[in-house]
């Protein structure tokens, strides 16, 4: 009886540290300044513009394609229309959608950067210069 117990509680506490440890796809945020600077500086970088369609009609980053992350088709639309071996820098409006963004397409195996601030928070960094 006390060999099932030890081996019980050995099986729970391996089961407890893989859920507990397992690490979330990683991703960078950026600041609009620091965006701006990526953008920039790599122009193999593929823009991705998370939001809704009448979001990215009413203004969007120059160069941005869209691909909504509320669709249920994104991570296939993603796959066809990005190359993985180019890094993907995404955004939303306020910064929100596009941290799922990132994690998804981080967990697909893309190297994603993400604006921080949003739209919303460029738009403001844009006016401010």
């Amino acid at each position: 009886m006390r060999s099932i117990n030890v081996k019980l509680i050995t099986v729970f506490c391996m089961m407890f540290s893989l859920f507990c440890c397992a690490q979330k796809p990683k991703f960078t945020s950026y600041s609009s300044v620091d965006f701006e600077k990526l953008l920039r500086e790599n122009p193999e970088i593929q823009l991705v513009d998370v939001r809704r369609p009448e979001e990215f009609a009413a203004g969007h980053i120059d160069n941005a394609v869209l691909i909504n992350v509320l669709a249920d088709d994104f991570i296939k639309k993603a796959e066809s229309m990005l190359e993985k071996s180019k890094p993907v820098a995404v955004y939303c409006r306020s910064g929100k959608r596009s941290k799922d963004a990132a994690g998804k397409l981080t967990k697909e195996g893309f190297v994603v950067y993400d604006l921080d601030t949003g739209y919303l928070g460029w738009v403001e960094y844009i006016n401010s210069k």
